[in-house]
């Protein structure tokens, strides 16, 4: 497929110095399987335009026309094809998502990374961007819990027939940060979670390096509480010795 597509990736790659500059893709740390981090490749629908103190403008500004009919057709997704051949992404199986986000998955939800993630799956044929985080969830362990040859042949059939009808491909809703789209806002906003434990899970999420195992946030917790009861225990033993003394 690279070697079909290179015109196409050829012609992409001149168009991206044109309407955004260098580099014509980007790189983010995503989760594949067993909870292992990777460097994710997409092409770029943005341009580094930036206000008078140097800061990137939002998304909303930044996102070119260009930007967004390679996202509408999904060209922007190309670059992937490089992960599937270094084996971090197959081609079917739950969409990797930004680490920032994994940060905040419990036990249950990890279990999307007993697979591959994959350039289309279960979720993306049905409904995309437009359903809710909690929905993409259940169809990725569904998917994750079955995998045959045949059920991979439909998605494939339906991900060019969705691509063709531009079905359920919502821009506005990647460039708005919608409640579906960022599960870590989600959560902040229905109030499961308080914006000092939100600061602590995106600041841990930017400590993992690429090749490093993701740890869940029911993990997480456990791993802090131990360590505040060995802290407290410390201290009681710390205090008794003074006493003793």
């Amino acid at each position: 497929m690279l070697i079909v597509l290179s015109p196409l990736l050829l012609i992409v790659c001149i168009l991206e110095l044109l309407f955004h500059g260098w580099p014509v893709t980007f790189k983010q740390r995503r989760v594949g399987k067993k909870q292992k981090v990777f460097w994710f490749y997409k092409f770029r629908s943005m341009s580094n335009k930036r206000d008078k103190n140097g800061d990137l403008l939002p998304d909303k500004q930044r996102l070119t026309r260009f930007g967004k009919f390679i996202r509408k057709t999904s060209i922007d997704e190309l670059p992937q094809l490089w992960n599937i051949l270094w084996g971090s992404m197959s081609f079917i199986g739950p969409r990797p998502k930004d680490i920032k986000e994994c940060v905040f998955f419990n036990d249950e939800q990890c279990g999307r990374f007993r697979v591959k993630p994959g350039l289309s799956g279960l979720a993306q044929v049905n409904g995309r961007n437009s359903i809710t985080f909690e929905k993409i969830a259940e169809y990725d362990n569904k998917y994750a819990d079955k995998i045959t040859f045949w059920g991979d042949v439909a998605i494939v059939f339906k991900t060019f027939m969705t691509l063709f009808k531009r079905k359920d491909i919502d821009s506005q809703v990647q460039t708005t940060g919608h409640l579906c789209f960022y599960y870590n806002d989600l959560l902040l906003n229905r109030g499961d979670i308080t914006r000092e434990e939100y600061d602590k899970r995106v600041a841990f999420s930017k400590t993992l390096r690429v090749g490093t195992i993701m740890p869940s946030i029911d993990l997480q917790r456990q791993t802090e509480a131990a360590a505040m009861l060995e802290e407290g225990l410390a201290e009681i033993k710390t205090a008794e010795a003074t006493e003793a003394v």
